[in-house]
């Protein structure tokens, strides 16, 4: 048998551009100008950097460059190269473009890692190919790609929850792959919750101001019952995911948080420690890729690094977009039942369309409605990420994906219309925390600004893409509709969004049926419409977020106190505290700052803990500057539960006001804000339902709903008529708003079924277990019969009369303060509405305590 032929040293090119010219099967004679900058760009600044940052918007062959970069190091300095795709489907993308557009061979990893082909493995083990591959290949406890030279991050702005996800433990109420974990972790919790929050983890119901709740166990609190979370930890083996996830971060839980909701319970740092996993760590450089860097720091919080050389985008792409997108905000013109028919009337004229939705039952729901409306063929994320073949060769079809706002492209003739039904802001408990109770959203502008760029994007891959994008009514459409957020975008972007705001008012069905026919001809008549765009793009002047530079300043000490917390050297994590915190002076920082202040309380209470002297002392001082650095944040004052922190009861009852106010910002942002439609009519439902004795029980919920209470009612025998419960406080109806003049006295029997219902609200429902309760009669009647004088003791009295006024006065404060409402986390915002509340008579704690000082028996005329 003949000897094989040994395969020729490559040749090299002196600058990844030049290799392009090397290569003999690539389909295009030559590179783009803002490429080839990037790539001498590249070869004249960062080869020698650690860290560095590309930034190429998508369309403009962002995958070629690095490609290149990644094909020039391999043959230059005979190096592992690994590049790094979010899903399968973008591996086998970037596979595919290298193959068949430009000439190079690479492999593509996909699956677990005994599935990979052993030629493959060996060809990039020495160094013969780049591997092309998923994040989760390489964050992983024992991945295959254990020693590359070189890794490049592709959509680096999407790599947090994949890099992240290794050092996060989730555990999900009703997942099948972990039972009862999640009531074994609340259970362990109960020591350390007050009661009624704890009563909302656990709870079984969930009203309209549950959806939204989320909570954080504080570090002083993880500290007490550390052994009990590991000790139920160390014995789960029932879903490997949280295994491998606990044997990444179990020797350093109090390095990590502890985030609560109703459904779901998260442990992570704060950053990702990607510094202690060596085959990230050990790479002799970093390339992350990304259409935007995240300014401010944001990159580097994301990857856990210090510093990122940065290498701009190429001049010219500061202003031209790719492809072009034509908005429509149907809501703004039709009802619920009138979108629902215009999207299905565009997905026929489309023929594909794909429909991003937030969860798992929205895509049950949409694919139940095209199926038995359309019966055309739907197709899921797992279908696509397969393959698009399927989809592609069908001539009428429509793609539902769930939870997935990027990394499924849709360019050229594969998709023509885009829905979006809702954009979660946040996409984990730690974001969603730190945006709705810390109030620190200036820390995720860039970041969400990013996400909204990708979902809009799906379809618009190249220059000459061209998409519809459908927005529903929710928190995606009150994000692009307010100019205020709308002037940090791109200028083209800023321009679709408002020529598409313009077109979607005062429309019916057809007029945007036909607007959509013209833009999908893309013939004359709509470059006519187009040069509208065009004018506005030149006009729009993007406006940098002012906080970015002090946010950037902070970033590496932000990392190096994560570094020092995952080493429990608390000591020096309390230092680069400090120093974060002399940089964050903004005043748009002020959540930011005193989350910062809480963080450096929690590295000076475990220095504490572990025998340092004096730190007891710091952290006490850490927590009340927390406390009194952002007096929107009511979560910091519950610090005082655990720490020997002096809280008076203004400080308390002014808590209790800013929890409500939170709730109130979660019943904004679920009616929108893109219009009044849907509030008004909630509103009006109040109003209305409250002048009728056969609706008004159900009105009174609502209004409860409405000023940021939990609310409940139910129909079973003794139960009582609505209640509303904020945190430890509970007021409890019987309504006799059906009374009359014929029936003016309260009888023994009404009186005593309102007496009962503190002990059945105990009895029946969890959050009021250990609470105050005051029980409330509301009627026109302002006498009672003799026999009910002694229950009556024991019960509250509000009039009819007296309640609906204060009704009105109560939807009117909540309909002021919405006008001014900007987003959830304004801690300004917060401030001003809890004082609209309190001079409305609206505020929880005031509203209790007045009702518990009106006593029945003493306002009512008692007969003899």
């Amino acid at each position: 048998m003949a000897f094989k032929k040994l395969p020729a040293a490559p040749s090299t090119s002196k600058t990844p551009d030049q290799l392009f010219l090397d290569l003999p099967r690539r389909r295009y004679t030559g590179l783009l100008d803002h490429q080839g900058q990037m790539l001498r760009t590249y070869a004249e600044k960062a080869v020698a950097s650690q860290d560095v940052a590309l930034q190429l918007p998508t369309g403009s062959g962002k995958t070629l460059v690095g490609l290149l970069i990644a094909e020039w190091r391999r043959r230059t300095f005979q190096e592992r190269v690994v590049y790094l795709c979010p899903t399968r489907q973008l591996v086998n993308q970037v596979v595919e473009e290298a193959t068949t557009k430009y000439g190079m061979e690479v492999d593509g990893f996909t699956g677990s890692a005994k599935e990979y082909e052993a030629c493959a493995r060996g060809r990039y083990t020495s160094g013969q190919r780049v591997a092309v591959t998923t994040y989760s290949s390489l964050f992983n406890t024992n991945p295959f790609f254990k020693t590359p030279d070189v890794i490049l991050l592709d959509d680096a702005h999407a790599a947090e929850n994949y890099v992240a996800k290794m050092w996060t433990l989730q555990v999900d109420r009703n997942s099948a792959k972990h039972p009862g974990l999640f009531a074994s972790l609340a259970g362990v919790l109960q020591s350390v919750m007050e009661p009624y929050f704890h009563a909302r983890l656990t709870s079984s119901t969930s009203g309209v101001n549950d959806i939204g709740w989320v909570d954080k166990l504080s570090t002083v609190a993880l500290a007490q019952i550390a052994d009990e979370v590991r000790a139920i930890l160390n014995v789960h083996t029932a879903d490997k995911e949280i295994v491998f996830s606990w044997k990444s971060i179990g020797e350093n839980l109090l390095g990590c948080h502890f985030y609560m909701s109703s459904h779901q319970l998260l442990i992570r740092p704060i950053i990702p420690p990607t510094w202690s996993h060596a085959p990230f760590e050990d790479a002799k450089q970093r390339i992350f890729m990304s259409a935007t860097l995240g300014a401010g720091g944001d990159l580097e919080r994301l990857t856990g690094r210090r510093n990122i050389l940065r290498l701009p985008i190429p001049k010219g792409w500061d202003r031209q977009g790719i492809g072009r997108r034509f908005f429509i905000f149907a809501g703004m013109s039709l009802d619920e039942t009138q979108v629902a028919s215009l999207g299905l009337g565009l997905m026929q004229e489309a023929g594909r369309s794909l429909v991003l939705v937030p969860s798992d039952a929205k895509e049950k729901e949409v694919v139940a409605l095209v199926q038995g409306t359309l019966k055309y063929p739907t197709f899921s994320a797992d279908d696509i990420e397969k393959t698009k073949t399927s989809f592609v060769g069908e001539k009428q079809a429509v793609a539902v994906v769930a939870n997935r706002y990027d990394g499924i492209d849709f360019p050229g003739n594969d998709c023509r219309l885009e829905f979006i039904e809702g954009l979660p802001q946040a996409v984990n408990l730690q974001e969603k925390f730190i945006m709705s109770r810390m109030g620190a959203v200036a820390i995720f502008n860039i970041r969400i600004q990013t996400r909204v760029l990708q979902a809009v994007g799906r379809c618009t891959r190249g220059l000459n893409d061209y998409s519809a994008v459908v927005v529903s009514d929710g928190e995606l459409s009150d994000y692009l509709v307010d100019s205020r957020r709308r002037e940090h975008f791109h200028p083209e972007l800023q321009a679709e969004i408002q020529f598409g705001i313009e077109q979607s008012r005062v429309q019916n069905s057809e007029e945007i049926l036909e607007n959509f026919r013209i833009f999908n001809r893309n013939d004359a008549e709509w470059e006519d419409a187009n040069k509208g765009i065009l004018i506005m793009r030149d006009a729009a002047v993007q406006k940098p977020y002012e906080e970015v530079d002090e946010l950037q300043s902070a970033v590496a000490d932000e990392v190096r106190y994560q570094e020092a917390m995952w080493q429990s050297d608390y000591s020096k994590a309390l230092e680069h505290a400090r120093e974060v915190l002399g940089k964050l002076n903004s005043s748009k920082l002020k959540g930011y700052r005193a989350m910062w202040h809480y963080l450096a309380g929690s590295a000076a209470h475990l220095a504490d803990n572990g025998g340092a002297a004096g730190y007891g002392v710091s952290a006490r001082e850490q927590f009340a500057r927390a406390r009194d650095a952002a007096k929107g944040v009511p979560w910091l004052v519950g610090l005082s539960r655990h720490v020997s922190m002096p809280v008076s009861a203004t400080d308390s009852r002014n808590a209790a006001v800013m929890r409500q106010v939170e709730r109130i910002e979660g019943v904004f942002v679920k009616l929108g804000m893109t219009h009044n439609r849907r509030y008004s009519k909630f509103e009006q439902d109040i109003l209305a339902g409250l002048s009728k004795p056969e609706t008004f029980e159900a009105a009174q919920k609502q209004l409860g709903d409405l000023l940021g209470f939990t609310t409940g009612k139910v129909e079973e025998d003794a139960s009582p008529d609505p209640w509303w419960i904020a945190d430890d406080k509970v007021i409890v109806f019987e309504d006799h708003a059906g009374a009359t003049a014929e029936v003016p006295n309260i009888d023994a029997k009404k009186a005593r079924q309102a007496a009962s219902h503190e002990a059945w609200m105990r009895q029946n429902v969890p959050e009021a277990k250990q609470a105050e309760i005051v029980s409330v009669l509301v009627t026109p009647a302002r006498k009672a019969n003799k026999g009910a004088g002694p229950s009556l003791t024991t019960v509250s009295y509000w009039s009819l009369e007296e309640f609906t006024h204060w009704a009105h006065v109560a939807v009117n404060a909540i309909r002021n303060i919405r006008t001014t409402f900007t987003g959830v986390g304004d801690m300004d915002w917060r401030v001003k509405a809890a004082e609209s509340l309190e001079a409305a008579g609206a505020d929880a704690p005031g509203l209790f305590q007045k009702l518990q000082q009106s006593r029945a028996s003493v306002l009512m005329e008692i007969g003899d």
